[in-house]
């Protein structure tokens, strides 16, 4: 009998273009799981990327998409949800899309609380197109790039959001499937930006050449082992948490979204008019 997520994903193009073991695969399938928990119309969903891993991930979903250019996956969700607000919007990025050539994209969208939720690949490096520094490598980390080791100092991609004006900021791993789904859940119901962040070591690149890891299923072993629930980090000192990953929902708040500000622009130009 067919698995009944075949339903959501356009079963002609399977199977994927990822790596065995990628993170890309199984954050697919909790916003799957998500979608169905929450019994979303699928022709009310807009999913949109740009270029890379994960940004091919709107490709294989049976909803209306855009597979666009690199970092501008914020850009289209923007245009989208201004012309219909009524619709789901979900952007799937990598952190280099997201980060680098995205970030300033990244940014605006949180200050102006747009009301659509971000699911961002967090692998650390470039891994489509052979696995790169990024601007979330870690100092130290040895990349095609940096050879003698990362010098540059990542972002903590929740920490910008939050500082930008996200509404809704959440981190797991692909190691915490059931916490990952009900974050992506929250999001989607949360009524302005929603910020998922997802740390998923790329198998190929920086799981062999960071952490010097030669299966995929080593990977998410590292990924719990080195993880700590936000409750627990207020209880460590610096030094503990040095190489931990902290995982949690850190900022669920309601403020005016764009969309909300534009309509009450309209209502008061109308009146005058």
């Amino acid at each position: 009998m067919p698995h009944p997520n075949l339903n959501y994903l356009r079963s002609e193009i399977l199977p994927t273009i990822w790596c065995p073991g990628c993170g890309c695969g199984q954050i697919l399938n909790c916003l799957i799981y998500a979608i169905r928990d929450l019994e979303i119309d699928m022709n009310k969903i807009v999913t949109i990327g740009g270029v890379g891993c994960m940004s091919r991930a709107p490709a294989y979903l049976n909803t209306d998409a855009i597979h666009g250019i690199h970092g501008r996956a914020l850009a289209f969700a923007t245009g989208i949800k201004l012309a219909n607000p009524e619709l789901t919007v979900i952007i799937l990025m990598g952190d280099g899309g997201c980060a680098a050539i995205g970030g300033n994209h990244l940014i605006h969208a949180a200050r102006r609380n747009l009301d659509v939720t971000v699911i961002v690949n967090n692998n650390g490096n470039y891994g489509m197109t052979g696995g790169q520094v990024a601007p979330t490598t870690p100092i130290g980390g040895t990349t095609t790039t940096t050879p003698w080791g990362n010098v540059e100092r990542p972002f903590d991609l929740c920490k910008l959001v939050e500082a930008a004006g996200g509404t809704f900021i959440s981190r797991w791993t692909t190691a915490h499937p059931t916490q990952l789904i009900n974050a992506i859940k929250k999001g989607i119901k949360h009524k302005g930006f929603s910020f998922i962040e997802v740390v998923a070591p790329c198998p190929t690149h920086f799981g062999r050449y960071v952490l010097n890891l030669r299966e995929p299923v080593e990977n998410l072993r590292w990924l719990r082992e080195h993880s700590v629930t936000k409750r627990e980090a207020e209880k460590m000192s610096e030094e503990e948490l040095r190489d931990k990953i902290i995982v949690g929902d850190f900022v669920e708040k309601r403020l005016p979204t764009l969309e909300e500000r534009y309509l009450e622009l309209e209502k008061k130009v109308r009146s005058k008019s």
